[in-house]
């Protein structure tokens, strides 16, 4: 990075952000990596210059992609991670050594290669072809980012798809395919197959392919295996087979775990995160670590405990308040909303949950809300906001009315006053004061995860900053 002269024309985040927003989204799907490959090639190919863990899959990425990192870092590894969408803030997306970029340091590789995306954008305009998207833009820097540290293992997660996406211009020496499922359908295909196809889309000649579990197994494995052959795949690691969850409990704030691997047994691995499919995202990342580990053997017992048991993923069945209990979580789709539902039956006692729901409209709404419905006693419909994508609180309340009835359903447009229309709610339920059993889920997608975080962030008093002289004086006035 040009620590030299770091952000030398007094740009804010806001300012950088904004002029790359306002490229295609990452949701506007173009099925070429042609641009990509190009600017790779413009800026010497920095994607070449580290081991490479890629995943994809239609839910668990995250998770997934952290605790590879986590893991190669705690093993004394440099490592860089690349993940979307982000929660609050996009420095978010690329970290270094498990720390976001400061607002400087992504204005500075913005910087570094707005010069090249601006030639390619120049060449595509001759040929008629539209500019980099912003998720091919973001995709450059994280790169840049790597190679520039340098780091030592780029952990990557797909932005939406894999054969297509612009990750795949990597070679990945794991590559991760998580749970398989329906979602993304009017970019990546209608049937579960057509989707699968663009999942494995990222193995490649020398990756070893790490495969969560496959809720629609019969259909997915046969073109995971297939591919993996076609392509000369260095080995294949199947959940359930090659490695596997042997056993997991509830624990304090997550679950102990034994997975079983491809090189050894890790016994009562603690996970800081709830839920089955976090130990089948563990397990995941744990094949995928002694890939690019250059360790012989199983890795360190504790190391691993430590590095696995340290993971907290923003906006995944995230608690951010106690008394009431506010959980926040960014699933959008049936896989992750069933995922979050027996999540909190398995570690949460509540005789009150209220839902604060706000969703994009063109997720299966319907179909979302009945998984939420057996174990929301009310549901507060609300808006993000994401004013372009989102569902108006009007047609979300239509929809729940019909899945939850009239009597049990609130419309509030703005975000912060469904939140506290679901406090006062479990507030005015909750008969010893103290919170036990009552609670509030703020669900429905990322950005609703984000915003929601914003609004709940614990914020200091102005006046404890000031000194106590001040303080004083102010009292008096």
């Amino acid at each position: 990075m040009s620590f030299e002269h770091p952000n030398r024309e007094g740009k804010t985040l806001d300012e950088v952000y904004r002029t790359i927003m306002g490229r295609a989204p990452e949701h506007d799907f173009d099925p070429k990596i042609d641009r990509m490959a190009e600017i790779m090639d413009m800026l010497g190919n920095p994607q070449q210059s580290f081991r490479v863990v890629h995943i994809t899959g239609t839910n668990g990425k995250g998770s997934t992609a952290r605790m590879v990192e986590s893991l190669c870092r705690h093993y004394g590894l440099r490592t860089g991670l690349y993940t979307s969408p982000h929660v609050e803030k996009v420095t978010e997306r690329i970290r270094i050594d498990g720390q976001q970029l400061s607002d400087d340091e992504f204005i500075d590789i913005w910087d570094q290669v707005k010069g090249f995306i601006d030639m390619l954008d120049a060449k595509s305009a001759k040929l008629g072809d539209p500019k980099m998207s912003f998720f091919e833009v973001l995709t450059t820097m994280a790169f840049w980012a790597f190679a520039d540290a340098p780091v030592d293992v780029a952990v990557v997660e797909v932005g939406m798809g894999g054969l297509w996406d612009a990750t795949n211009v990597l070679d990945g020496d794991a590559s991760i395919i998580g749970p398989v499922d329906m979602d993304h359908m009017q970019w990546l295909g209608d049937t579960i197959e057509q989707i699968a196809e663009q999942k494995a889309g990222i193995i490649k000649s020398n990756s070893t392919v790490i495969v969560g579990p496959q809720p629609h197994a019969e259909q997915v494995m046969p073109i995971i295996e297939r591919t993996a052959q076609e392509k000369h795949a260095q080995g294949l690691v199947r959940d359930g087979e090659e490695m596997e969850v042997v056993s997991r409990k509830p624990a304090v704030g997550g679950q102990l775990v034994t997975l079983r691997t491809p090189n050894g047994l890790y016994e009562d691995v603690p996970v800081s995160m709830f839920g089955e499919h976090q130990a089948h995202n563990a397990l995941s990342a744990l094949a995928a670590a002694e890939v690019v580990v250059p360790v012989n053997g199983p890795l360190d017992g504790d190391v691993v405990a430590e590095s696995l048991s340290s993971v907290k993923v923003p906006g995944r069945i995230e608690v951010v308040r106690t008394s009431p209990t506010i959980i926040v979580d960014g699933g959008h789709n049936l896989n992750a909303v069933n995922a979050l539902r027996d999540a909190i039956e398995e570690n949460f006692d509540f005789q009150q949950l209220v839902g604060v729901v706000s969703m994009m409209a063109d997720k299966d709404v319907e179909d979302v809300l009945g998984v939420l419905e057996p174990m929301l006693d009310t549901i507060v419909v609300t808006e993000n906001s994401w004013k372009g994508r989102v569902m108006s609180a009007e047609d979300l309340e239509k929809i729940a009315i019909d899945v939850f009835g009239e009597d049990r359903v609130i419309r509030k447009d703005f975000l912060p006053d469904a939140i506290q229309t679901a406090v006062d709610l479990v507030d005015a339920a909750d008969e010893t004061g103290v919170g036990y059993g009552h609670g509030v889920l703020v669900c429905g997608s990322f950005v609703t995860a984000g915003d929601a975080r914003h609004l709940l962030k614990e914020q200091m008093n102005e006046d404890l900053k000031k000194p106590k002289s001040e303080r004083a004086d102010s009292g008096r006035n």
